[in-house]
């Protein structure tokens, strides 16, 4: 079975557009009660890569039974544990890099290396905790029990196999002594899906069309494989978007060009535009106001010379007015962003959205790509 249901819901932290898996995490090589546990509410991201989970929701035991991954490059005795500052949009989740047999549905990832979050084994370094960025390590602040990262990439951060990036990996050799290190790749967070041993080299997510002020619960599905089974076919006037080996594209929005990904780990459409007007705090959240809802679009264009521009409508709504009425999924949620143009959860809903990774194959193209 290459399918699992998706939900979404509003849960810890009260967040709109949380599209939430379940995923069976366990000690590697092991089954049974007191070697696993089933994890609710784990967050499908695209925008990121690898299995990240509360140290909370694992429980102290199973957390405590999972392998220190070790042999960082740099660690003078190769066998000091491994720890990561991970950063997200939202904030950053910090702790150490274990190894767990990861199923999700009928799929299994054996023996891959994730990230246990807060797990309390090792102070904050002081240049993750300086980015600017929140501890989201409780799932009140992320909103979930974890990540399941789907992006495009097959290792969470290639480079740091060849440079010492600040704020990523670390080896720890106490609990208040963690040093910026090189990693092997075969020792970084990993995508499980190329993990699997079939129905591998990329996904689908499949969600419904919304109503304009939007829906109390949603369900959908996530996919394994793209052209590997009959329910997973890539269609013949499908949009491609090649993408870079980082996952990101240009965005064309009124004329600026963007770097931009798809992202449905995040909630809203992030994007700049001066016309229309936002409101919100440092505490709540900022997201646009228009005094009626605005049909708007923005063009695609890949990273492969020669692309075809792909041209996408959207909808912006006056976020605060909508979300009062406490639904969990609006297709019309904006936020002001400069830095960015990212395509959030509201780019999913209607859609079949497909995401093949780096190296891999679907068809007679060749990944990395998006399609929808």
């Amino acid at each position: 079975m290459n399918t699992v249901p998706i939900t979404i819901e509003r849960w810890a932290g009260n967040f709109a557009n949380q599209p939430y898996v379940t995923v069976t995490i366990c000690v590697p090589g092991m089954q049974g009660a007191n070697q696993c546990a089933t994890i609710d509410h784990m967050l499908i991201d695209t925008g990121s890569t690898g299995v990240r989970v509360l140290a909370s929701a694992l429980g102290s035991a199973l957390a405590g039974r999972l392998p220190a991954q070790t042999g960082a490059t740099d660690d003078p005795t190769s066998g000091a544990p491994i720890a990561q500052c991970a950063p997200f949009a939202s904030g950053y989740t910090w702790g150490p890099i274990k190894r767990a047999d990861v199923t999700i549905g009928g799929k299994a990832a054996g023996n891959l290396p994730i990230q246990v979050i807060s797990d309390g084994s090792y102070a904050v370094p002081s240049d993750c905790a300086s980015r600017g960025l929140g501890n989201i390590g409780a799932a009140a602040d992320l909103g979930a029990n974890g990540v399941l990262g789907i992006r495009s990439m097959v290792r969470d951060f290639p480079r740091a196999a060849q440079y010492v990036l600040s704020a990523t990996y670390y080896y720890c050799t106490s609990t208040g002594s963690c040093t910026n290190t090189r990693v092997p790749l075969d020792t970084q967070v990993m995508n499980p899906v190329a993990n699997f041993t079939s129905d591998n080299n990329g996904t689908i997510i499949r969600l419904p069309a919304l109503p304009a002020d939007g829906q109390a619960r949603v369900t959908g599905e996530l996919v394994f494989g793209v052209g590997t089974q009959q329910n997973n076919a890539l269609p013949s006037k499908a949009n491609i978007v090649s993408l870079d080996q980082n996952g990101y594209f240009t965005t064309t929005y009124k004329g600026v060009s963007y770097s931009s990904t798809i992202d449905s780990g995040s909630n809203t459409t992030y994007l700049w535009d001066t016309a229309i007007p936002y409101w919100g705090t440092d505490r709540t959240g900022y997201m646009y106001t228009p005094s009626t809802t605005l049909s708007l679009s923005a063009i695609l264009t890949g990273v492969v010379k020669g692309a075809t521009p792909v041209t996408v409508p959207f909808s912006v709504a006056n976020g605060w007015a909508l979300t009062a009425n406490q639904n969990a999924a609006y297709d019309n949620l904006a936020t002001p962003y400069s830095g960015l143009f990212l395509w959030g959860l509201p780019f999913f809903f209607g859609r079949d959205v497909y995401t093949v990774l780096d190296g891999a194959r679907a068809g007679s193209q060749m990944g990395p790509f998006a399609a929808f």
